[in-house]
């Protein structure tokens, strides 16, 4: 299975989770979605959140930050909580609380993309999407989030901004950050004035191949869009929160997501 592969069945993930809401590639500038991380492990999400933070605490919390591995709750530059991507219950919970009451879809094994667990898809104001897995996926998360907006309305209707690390936002232009990346950490598709990016922001969940030997030099060249050009990375790629661009434009914000993923499942 190719790479492109793969994103075409990333993107029955997000047409099919948010379909009834109405955010799918079209509404996102036509940007490629990715794939699930992995197929399903035999784990067990977990059943009780286990992270507790108090309702005063949670109504300072002005930004959330999507890393590789969890997501972060800010007030200022003080963490409120930061939630581990194995735990379901607690990601919900504490989005429930702090954003209101979602919009929910249930998928079965397989109708999001051949790679993609059953689960309970939630999203908040078409800005912040959580598929909460029945059982966990090998890599070890137990969710899947994708940043769609920039910024959501909180329970009492303020702004809580939406972040990827060191601050990238959907609507940022990361031209410069893409031409610095090296061919390892993104993928380009299309060409011209079609073309857009994926961009590893932030690795976790697997090893990543150390590529520091083969770096763009800001020459778009064919290879950049040949997954088989990624040297020798393996056919997992390279995973975390990555960034979905139209253009250099940054569209989506997602984790788990990997790069030149090439295996099939």
């Amino acid at each position: 299975m190719t790479l492109r592969t793969l994103l075409a069945l990333g993107a029955a993930v997000l047409a099919v989770t948010a379909g009834p809401l109405g955010v799918g590639p079209s509404a996102l500038g036509g940007a490629p979605t990715a794939a699930a991380a992995e197929l399903p492990g035999d784990g067990a999400p977990s059943t009780t959140p286990s992270v507790d933070v108090s309702t005063a605490k949670l109504r300072r919390v002005d930004a959330v930050e999507l890393d590789a591995e969890s997501l972060v709750f800010r007030s200022g530059d003080k963490t409120v909580a930061d939630v581990s991507m194995r735990d379901s219950r607690s990601t919900v919970d504490l989005l429930n609380r702090l954003l209101g009451t979602p919009a929910r879809t249930q998928t079965a094994i397989g109708s999001g993309g051949a790679c993609f667990p059953s689960g309970t898809t939630y999203t908040w104001g078409g800005a912040l999407r959580v598929a909460a897995l029945t059982t966990p996926a090998e890599a070890g998360n137990a969710v899947e989030i994708r940043v769609l907006k920039d910024a959501v309305r909180s329970r009492s209707g303020d702004p809580v901004a939406l972040s990827g690390p060191d601050g990238v936002q959907v609507g940022d232009d990361i031209g410069d950050e893409l031409r610095a990346a090296p061919r390892s950490d993104k993928v380009s598709f299309g060409s011209g004035d079609s073309r857009a990016w994926q961009l590893l922001l932030e690795p976790g969940w697997a090893p990543t191949t150390d590529d520091d030997a083969d770096t763009d030099t800001g020459d778009e060249t064919a290879a950049d869009d040949d997954p088989a050009a990624s040297g020798d990375a393996d056919d997992a790629g390279s995973n975390g929160v990555s960034a979905l661009t139209n253009g250099t434009v940054v569209s989506v914000l997602g984790s788990p997501m990997p790069v030149h993923a090439q295996r099939s499942c």
